[in-house]
């Protein structure tokens, strides 16, 4: 007696070898057939059974529309046993025109709209195919694919589809697989022809040969493409990147030197609704102050309203600042990931990906000039027999009326084949009148003439590829006409300045930053009497007078340059906030100076008494880290940081011996340790500044009292030198100031 019971069912495996082997099961599943797209035709299972389907149902383009809920209902219960609302779903974006650069279904109905609104019910809408979807079925009763059984075995579905459309990139696809995901964007359809025309005649073209006939993507939305060339040839050579995609806009004028800005076209994949409701939120939060109002005046054509708050802004900051906070530019993903005829999946260039279709083209013309070839040698073999019937009518009549076996009698009497012997009885009567010699001669003759033509084509690959060419040629032809690229290219405009300062409202304030490296920013200008507090322990040590929209420059003793934004520095009412909390400085460094980030130059000095004048604009840091601009050995720091005014510098070292000499004398670098000031026994530099040497070197004597020393001839000498003592009355230690 068997065992029955159910454990003798079980099978002992290591859970994690049997989690893996179906976890990799449906990880195939969902790549193969479900997620990623055939470079062949572009097509997932999905969209290349509504297309087989929609053909079933003779939804031809020139034929009527069927409710959408009769396609659904064929794909769903003859080929894709999934939810008739994803099916639908796959359809409506097939008939989208802001979604699909070139639409594989004319719908009639509601589909949706660029708003994000969804499309109305299936029994609603109705559908037919439009003529690319003819193309991409061009010749499927002709043996050009293979088919294969459907899921419940009761007919055949197409492996792919004949595809005489380059649809994977001239519609795009989108898809998310276990472990990958692929993103194409569409593409203009006259630019893919001349790349395909191209590597028809030359298959070893280079990737940037290839990537020079194909500009970019061609979104069905519009758009302004900024992205730089070579950017956008090294992603088509990987197969791999993004590109940079803005709204398209103008500026309107109006009465009284008044303007707005006319939004015409938004970014592919940005649903209006979505994209007017998240300006609105910004605006009313106060972060888009450059903006008095948005409006939506779309009808068929797009046409968003921007209003400025004031008509002395530049409308192109405007658009700057609009582009960094707002989906009115985004980055439209290129990741080339498909499956490769043998139903691999993997990464390809765009070369590679118009070469496999070209080599798909290849395949389907072979196979349907084979197909047709055997359909003329059958049609050849009959009228071989209509024939014999002509010449000897009257004794095949005689032969089908009286003889009990006719069909073997044929093909005893004349010689006939099985073939011939069956077309001659399966003859109506009505077709022995028309039976004429030279009808039937004619066309044997045209079917040779093309049997020629067809076994020349399929012994000589360069004939096959003319043929591909002759169709590239007539879909170029076809669409030339209508179809302008979209997407307009341009150049990243340069604009002068920060986009985002104009996010700030401009406000005077003054900036106090403390010796311990507290630092606030109070309203207003105060003068420089005001009172203001410190906390114990604490003083000031410097303070400017800046705008909200200004840049910090704050340079340490470690010869790094900090920046700093005016409009971010805490408010004045407390003690401020350390500097270390805003950039990254150590416990023991401190600054030195701290000016407003201003077109000028500035002197940079360590204690070693080395040297050179810097740019500030070419030092402007953008990162936490600040930018190293003074390079310092063996415990050296950066002892002074000066705006350069006037055409010499002085310099005094801790030997209180002072020296004077040109400001020409010094190099300027962007970084390095620079030169020597100053040459000392013992000791370092003290303290250094430039002057007008017409107006004297100024500085604070010990007493307080100020002095300007006109005659400097005898600290005059050359750069590099030790100098001579200071005057009487120098303050101690030696200081300038």
């Amino acid at each position: 007696m068997s065992d029955t019971s159910p454990s003798s069912s079980f099978v002992q495996a290591e859970f994690a070898e049997a989690l893996s082997q179906r976890y990799l099961a449906y990880a195939l599943s969902t790549i193969t057939s479900r997620s990623l797209p055939d470079v062949r035709d572009g097509l997932k299972p999905v969209h290349r059974r509504l297309l087989y389907a929609m053909r079933q149902l003779k939804l031809d383009p020139g034929q009527g529309y069927k409710k959408s809920a009769r396609v659904v209902g064929d794909v769903m219960g003859k080929f894709h046993p999934h939810g008739d609302a994803a099916i639908y779903d796959a359809m409506v974006r097939l008939a989208q025109d802001f979604a699909m650069r070139y639409p594989l279904v004319d719908g009639q109905g509601n589909f949706g709209n660029i708003d994000g609104d969804n499309a109305a019910a299936m029994r609603y809408t109705e559908a037919r195919m439009s003529d690319v979807a003819r193309l991409l079925l061009e010749g499927i009763d002709e043996d050009a694919v293979d088919f294969r059984p459907t899921y419940d075995g009761e007919s055949d579905e197409p492996v792919i589809l004949p595809a005489a459309f380059p649809n994977l990139l001239a519609n795009g696809a989108q898809g998310i697989a276990v472990g990958m995901a692929t993103s194409i964007p569409p593409h203009n359809i006259l630019e893919l022809s001349d790349a395909l025309l191209h590597l028809i005649k030359h298959p070893n073209a280079s990737h940037d040969t290839v990537a020079g006939y194909v500009k970019g993507p061609d979104l069905p939305t519009g758009g302004v493409l900024v992205e730089s060339p070579d950017s956008i040839a090294e992603s088509y050579r990987t197969g791999r990147g993004s590109f940079r995609v803005r709204a398209d806009w103008m500026v309107e004028k109006e009465k009284g030197g008044g303007w707005k800005i006319i939004v015409t076209a938004i970014p592919y994949q940005v649903q209006k609704s979505r994209l007017i409701e998240k300006m609105a939120e910004l605006l009313n939060a106060r972060k888009l102050p450059v903006l008095a109002d948005i409006r939506d005046e779309s009808a068929e054509d797009l046409r968003l309203v921007l209003e400025p708050k004031s008509r002395r802004l530049d409308p192109a900051m405007v658009m700057e600042s609009l582009f960094v906070l707002t989906d009115l530019e985004t980055r439209v993903p290129l990741n080339l990931n498909v499956l490769s005829a043998d139903g691999t999946p993997g990464v390809l260039s765009l070369k590679d990906a118009l070469l496999a279709w070209i080599d798909h083209r290849l395949i389907v013309l072979q196979r349907r000039s084979r197909h047709r070839l055997d359909k003329i040698a059958h049609r050849l073999d009959v009228l071989e027999g209509y024939l014999v019937v002509f010449l000897n009518l009257d004794e095949v009549i005689q032969i089908i009326r009286e003889d009990e076996a006719p069909k073997t009698r044929l093909m005893e009497r004349f010689g006939l084949n099985e073939v011939q012997a069956n077309a001659i009885l399966d003859m109506r009567l009505r077709s022995l009148r028309k039976l004429e010699e030279m009808e039937i001669r004619t066309e044997r003759d045209g079917l040779v003439d093309e049997q020629q033509t067809l076994q020349a084509l399929l012994a000589s690959e360069e004939a096959q590829r003319k043929s591909i060419g002759d169709d590239v040629k007539a879909i170029k032809s076809a669409f030339s006409r209508t179809d302008q690229r979209r997407t307009r290219l341009d150049a990243l405009p340069v604009i002068e300045g920060d986009p985002m300062d104009m996010l700030v409202e401009k406000e005077p304030i003054t900036v106090i930053c403390s010796h311990n490296g507290w630092i606030r920013a109070a309203k207003s200008h105060l003068a420089p009497d005001a009172e203001v507090k410190f906390k114990e322990g604490d003083g000031p040590a410097f303070m400017i007078h800046a705008e909200t929209t200004d840049k910090l420059l704050l340079i340490a003793d470690n010869g790094r340059f900090y920046t700093l934004a005016c409009d971010r520095l805490p408010g004045g009412r407390g003690f401020g906030e350390p500097v270390s909390l805003m950039v990254e400085l150590g416990s023991d460094t401190k600054i030195i100076n701290m000016m407003l980030a201003k077109p000028g130059k500035v002197l940079m000095a360590a204690d070693t008494g080395h040297g050179f004048v810097t740019d500030i604009e070419a030092n402007m840091a953008q990162t936490r880290n600040g930018k190293q601009v003074m390079t310092l050995n063996g415990g050296a720091k950066a002892l002074s940081a000066r705006p350069v005014e006037g055409d010499f510098v002085a310099v005094v070292g801790t030997n209180r011996k002072m020296l004077v000499f040109p400001l020409a004398d010094l190099p300027e670098m962007n970084r390095g340790r620079g030169v020597t000031l100053q040459r000392y026994k013992d000791g370092g530099l003290a303290d250094i500044r430039t002057f007008s040497r017409d107006e004297g070197l100024s500085w604070v004597q010990s007493g307080g009292r100020p002095r300007t020393e006109r005659d400097t001839d005898p600290w005059l000498g050359k750069r590099a030198g030790a100098g001579r003592m200071v005057p009487a009355g120098f303050p101690r230690p030696a200081r300038f100031t």
